[in-house]
């Protein structure tokens, strides 16, 4: 991680907007993608001498107008919206870079929450990927392929230091990109914690990581698709949601559902017990935890 992520995430987004989104024209002359300096500040309506210095990270105190315009020109998501506006805050001192390590303890009317979610396989995390606590449902996913047999299990640390991890998730490529824009993103907002981890897994795994966790742009999916290899089960195609908990926690509430009927047969075989199966309707086990 860099000391300058507010004006490496800027150039990564100018870099990745076509000239033709915002209306110009995409000439054959232009050497690189993505709009050119003076382009991007002539939309955004501010000066490129300015636009250089927040580039360059020459200039730490940009306006909240400031930034909503750019993100506005730049056409950001929402996700991305929502890291820039934290990266302006944090390069500006509004946010704590040594804050206190993340809370492991999860609320009684989340391990409640969890406790509903059964047999579906959820889970809740902390900033850092690490494990919290789960259903028996996500128990009977993630067990058997040695996720959750470290005494702190940690989704990037077992992605990226674990042998296993490949053949548990046969899109593995894609399951790293996330786990390392977890992290990048937390590091980036001056978490020291995420940082250290980073680091660990920097000397631990190699380029592997360090090649994704150094993408400015890469921020992490909330929504969308993972498959599992499950030794009982074969091949699963599970959706998931990521949901923040609204607390100063910043843990998140991951859950899984299958995304065919293929996955769902396999789910039924693997996290509903057979004495279940004909009663969906009985209560729910209290959720596992470590």
């Amino acid at each position: 991680m860099g000391d300058n992520e507010l004006g490496a995430f800027l150039r990564a987004r100018r870099g990745a907007v076509l000239p033709a989104d915002v209306g110009l024209p995409d000439g054959p002359r232009r050497r690189t993608p993505g709009l050119r300096r003076a382009e991007l500040a002539t939309l955004a309506g501010i000066s490129v001498e300015y636009l250089t210095r927040l580039e360059q990270g020459r200039d730490r105190r940009p306006s909240i107008e400031i930034i909503t315009t750019l993100a506005d020109t730049l056409n950001l998501s929402e996700n991305e919206r929502v890291h820039l506006h934290r990266l302006a805050k944090t390069v500006s001192g509004g946010v704590c870079q040594f804050g206190p390590p993340p809370v492991r303890e999860v609320r009684p009317t989340v391990r409640a929450l969890l406790g509903r979610l059964e047999p579906a396989p959820a889970l809740v995390v902390d900033r850092l990927g690490g494990v919290l606590a789960f259903t028996t449902g996500f128990a009977r996913l993630a067990g058997p392929v040695g996720l959750l047999e470290a005494a702190a299990p940690n989704l990037a640390r077992f992605v990226f230091t674990d042998v296993r991890a490949r053949a548990a998730f046969p899109d593995w490529d894609r399951v790293a990109d996330e786990r390392a824009a977890d992290l990048r993103a937390a590091a980036a907002l001056g978490d020291a914690h995420a940082a250290a981890l980073a680091g660990e897994l920097a000397e631990a795994a190699g380029s592997a990581f360090s090649g994704r966790f150094d993408a400015p742009d890469a921020l992490p999916a909330r929504t969308g698709t993972e498959r599992w290899a499950h030794p009982l089960a074969g091949e699963l195609l599970l959706a998931f949601e990521s949901l923040e908990l609204p607390d100063s926690d910043e843990q998140r509430l991951i859950v899984y559902v299958p995304a065919d009927g293929a996955a769902e047969a396999a789910l039924d075989l693997i996290t509903v017990p057979l004495e279940s199966r004909g009663d969906r309707d009985r209560p729910s086990p209290v959720p596992a935890e470590r």
